[in-house]
């Protein structure tokens, strides 16, 4: 009967390179200085980033917000134009100021047509923000308007005449 003499023999494996108290030990949780900079840095630039946008779309709403306001004020001054019956008083035009301490000077230009009671409208409007320094922001706006009040009655014989005219000729009724 054979008996086994020779136990079997475990060797421990040992790194040679790194000696044991060299090596960080496998319990220690939580992250390196290095990595924890990183992280900041990453969440610094993208705060940035995301502040400066919404201070842009802030300065974005009040832009527009000026702008309405100022669009409000022209059509305000184009609607005072249209509604009144004068000639001699829409040709000196008007001022009025306007919310938010604006002004609001408006002048026209008419030019008759070749149609009685058409006219050309040449329409400037000056808005004037008293707090932004004054300022004058000018729109110039040119439309043609059907306004009989505005007419000369001796201008409007004459060419309704005109057109009497050209439609007889066009109708072939008239002699050359």
């Amino acid at each position: 009967m054979f008996a086994c003499t020779h136990a079997p023999q475990i060797h421990a494996v040992i790194s040679p390179v790194f000696p044991a108290s060299a090596r960080a030990p496998r319990s220690a949780a939580g992250f390196s200085l290095l990595e924890v900079l990183v992280a900041l840095m990453i969440f610094a630039l993208s705060a940035i980033v995301l502040g400066s946008t919404y201070v842009n779309i802030l300065n974005s709403y009040e832009a527009v917000a000026r702008g309405n306001t100022r669009d409000e004020d022209v059509a305000f001054a184009r609607a005072q134009l249209l509604a009144q019956p004068d000639r001699a008083k829409v040709e000196a035009g008007a001022e009025f100021d306007s919310l938010e301490n604006r002004h609001v000077r408006w002048s026209a230009t008419l030019a008759s047509t070749a149609m009685p009671d058409l006219f050309t409208v040449t329409f400037l409007c000056e808005v004037t923000d008293m707090t932004k320094g004054g300022d004058a922001q000018k729109t110039i706006q040119t439309f043609t308007v059907l306004r009989p009040t505005w007419s000369d009655a001796a201008e409007k014989t004459q060419l309704r005449q005109a057109v009497r005219d050209r439609i007889a000729e066009l109708q072939g009724t008239k002699k050359k």
